[in-house]
C-alpha cells in the first residue's frame, strides 16, 4: 500500500485545504490521520487514485511525501501490536509510522511503514495482507 504524508505548519484550514484539493480531483480518501505537534501539522493518508492525489496536492501548494506501507493482520487483543513491534526492533528495523486502519471481528489491520521494506516483508510474511 502506498501512503502519503504531508508535514506543514499547523494552521486553521490545513485539513480543509487537503480534503478540498482531493475532492476537487475526485480522489477518494481511504484512510486518514491528522495531528498537530508543536506547531506542525502531520497528515498521513491513503487514497484510491495515488498519482492524481499527488498532483492535486502539489497544485494546492502542499508537498506530499510518499512511502510504502505494509498491511498486516493482527489479533485484536492486548500485546498483539507489541509482538510485531518487537519483531522490527529485534531485526534492527526502524518503524517510521504505524496506523491501525481497521478493527472488526477480532482482527485488526495495521499499516506499517518501515525502513528496508524487503526485509520487513520477510519479517512479517506470516501476517502480511497481500
Amino acid at each position: 500500500m502506498k501512503q502519503l504524508t504531508i508535514v506543514a505548519p499547523d494552521r486553521p484550514g490545513l485539513l480543509a485545504e487537503v480534503t478540498d484539493a482531493l475532492a476537487a480531483a475526485a480522489v477518494n480518501i481511504e484512510t486518514f490521520d491528522a495531528e498537530a505537534v508543536a506547531g506542525t501539522g502531520v497528515i498521513r493518508l491513503s487514497v484510491d487514485r495515488y498519482d492524481v492525489a499527488i498532483q492535486a496536492l502539489h497544485l494546492a501548494g502542499l508537498v506530499p511525501v510518499s512511502e510504502d506501507a505494509l498491511l498486516v493482520r493482527l489479533e485484536d487483543k492486548p500485546g498483539a501490536l507489541a509482538a510485531v513491534a518487537k519483531r522490527f526492533r529485534d531485526a534492527g528495523l526502524n518503524v517510521r509510522s504505524l496506523r491501525i486502519v481497521h478493527t472488526s471481528g477480532g482482527q485488526t489491520v495495521a499499516a506499517v511503514a518501515v525502513e528496508r521494506t524487503a526485509e520487513a516483508v520477510a519479517l512479517v510474511s506470516d501476517i502480511l495482507i497481500a
